[in-house]
């Protein structure tokens, strides 16, 4: 038998099509119960069209309680939880229950999703992101991936059996349930797209300081009890993620709407800095910095710069006074590298773009990191057939390596230098791009040659004058964003191969354009408009 419960908190004007895409399946429901939690707009007026469908009504207390109420009320063997202003697709509870059959260790199997508008439109192609390591470590180190609750299918017993929702989570329910399944049962997944996850202005996530609250609480309860250093490490990770994903966009969209809406912005942005003061200043300030130009940037540095030179002869040189480099690689066995606190920084910055179908080059890390449940498909370009996380294989300065206008966006970050043939690279970019889709790229300027294994096709750097030029026979320079970073000390402190933690931000911000350690560049296909779609929204808890 199976069951899906669909839990209503005025949400009635949504509840017909709920019951309408349970009804639909290709496998026919047992049993389809609704939990009203509480509601005001009468969802019993939608239900008692449908003699089949039973009505559960209670005080308001949560959707943790309200989910538990239908879970206790089932009998089925498996079960699905659908809010009621999403929709199932003809095949979810079928697919599900297949994986589950296949595989009888697994508690849960999830599927891919995709976004719809109020009115019910589709809004983008499926997200999912698949099972790449331990599924614990994977949901504490990058969120909650499932993201979609109605994508998946529970063996109701065993769901039952581990005490099912936690009612004293008013949100991220699903993502505590789903770590407390990974660390103590099995999980497994599949992509067919199952599920519509409907956007409108009363999502439970658009309340963002709620969210991370509660992101980070479940997060704390992993560290209850003895744990491994991989958990502790992935809790470390995981708060990180949260913390840049909720802020980062708090602060963005309030930076947005700063002209036309100014005390809402004020507002919002009060809002991020008691969610992550570090975050909000850090995002802030390379957005001014963007808008306002090198004279503002000058007086943000000001006060780190040291502007009088000491006389010849008395120049302490200290601990630079060596002819080798403090670090052989580049300050990894230090800490971060000097460079990689640009890179991040710019990647922040454009964050909203890394969404829908990403390419990145070697790995997706940052795809991931800065992307998150934004990214629909992530795909990996690597020269190394046997490397396992690619998905394409090849050289991307050869034509027909990558699919012609297939990618919102590619990170592509220090990797055009070690092409010989960058012109061609950059016209496979171009090619690969959607219209309207965002290339963020970053190349190295004052640096040392790596001494391994990319020591023998390190063939470039580059100046942001002949980035410049190079991205300008494929792109339109209007659609083209490009900075430098970098000053003489940071430049040394780079060189020498001292790592981000030992200089300060301060003096690594202050910028130069006579020592670019790296040059950054934000590039637009021509085409449809590049801006982030308002349906983008991380794990979901509607």
């Amino acid at each position: 038998m199976i069951a899906v419960v669909i839990t209503t908190y005025n949400h009635t004007r949504f509840l017909e099509e709920a019951i309408q895409s349970c009804l639909r399946q290709s496998r026919p429901m047992d049993e389809i119960i609704v939990v009203d939690d509480g509601s005001t707009d009468n969802p019993a007026s939608v239900v008692e069209r449908h003699p089949g469908v039973r009505l559960i009504r209670q005080d308001n207390c949560g959707l943790a309680a309200a989910r538990n109420t239908g879970l206790a009320a089932s009998r089925s063997d498996y079960i699905t939880f659908l809010d009621a202003d999403d929709r199932l697709l003809p095949n979810a509870i079928e697919t599900g229950v297949r994986m589950l059959v296949a595989h009888p260790d697994a508690v849960l199997a999830y599927g891919a999703h995709r976004f719809i508008n109020g009115s019910g439109a589709i809004e983008s192609d499926k997200h999912h992101v698949a099972l790449t390591e331990d599924p614990y470590l994977q949901l504490l180190r990058t969120g909650n991936f499932i993201a979609m609750h109605a994508t998946v299918v529970y063996r109701r017993e065993r769901l039952a059996a581990m005490g099912g929702f936690d009612v004293s989570m008013r949100s991220c329910e699903d993502y505590e349930l789903f770590l407390r399944i990974a660390r103590r049962g099995s999980i497994v997944t599949h992509d067919d797209v199952v599920a519509e996850y409907r956007i409108h202005g009363d999502n439970m996530s658009n309340n963002r300081s709620m969210m991370l609250a509660a992101a980070l609480s479940v997060l704390d309860k992993q560290l209850a009890g003895p744990v491994d250093d991989d958990v502790r490490l992935a809790v470390r990770d995981g708060r990180r993620f949260w913390k840049t994903y909720y802020t980062g966009e708090l602060t963005t969209e309030a930076l947005r709407a700063i002209r036309a809406e100014p005390a809402k912005a004020i507002r919002m942005l009060r809002q991020a800095l008691q969610m992550s003061p570090p975050i909000t200043l850090q995002t802030a300030t390379f957005r001014i910095k963007c808008k306002v130009g090198r004279h503002v940037q000058r007086l943000l540095g000001a006060s780190g710069a040291d502007w009088r030179a000491p006389r010849v002869g008395s120049v302490r040189f200290g601990d630079f006074a060596r002819t080798m480099p403090m670090s052989h690689s580049f300050g990894y066995d230090r800490g971060k590298p000097i460079d990689r606190y640009y890179i991040e920084n710019f990647l922040q910055l454009n964050a909203a773009d890394i969404h829908g179908r990403v390419l990145e080059i070697g790995d997706n890390s940052y795809t991931m990191h800065f992307g998150g449940a934004h990214v629909v498909k992530s795909d990996v370009l690597h020269v190394d057939p046997d490397d396992p996380n690619a998905t394409i294989i090849g050289d991307l300065s050869q034509p027909g390596v990558l699919p012609s206008n297939a990618f919102d966006c590619i990170i592509l970050t220090q990797t055009l230098h070690l092409i010989f043939d960058m012109s061609a690279a950059v016209a496979a970019l171009a090619e690969a791009l959607k219209p309207g889709g965002v290339l963020l790229l970053t190349v190295p300027g004052i640096t040392a040659v790596d001494r391994g294994e990319w020591g023998s096709t390190w063939f470039w750097s580059l100046t942001q004058a002949a980035l410049a030029k190079l991205l300008a026979k494929s792109f339109s320079t209007a659609n083209m964003a490009l900075e430098t970073h970098g000053n003489v000390f940071a430049a040394v402190c780079f060189l020498q191969g001292l790592a981000k933690e030992e200089v300060s931000d301060q003096k690594l911000d202050v910028r130069d354009t006579a020592y670019p350690i790296v040059v950054t560049a934000r590039v637009v296909k021509d085409g449809l408009t590049a801006d982030q779609p308002a349906s983008r929204t991380a794990n979901v808890t509607a």
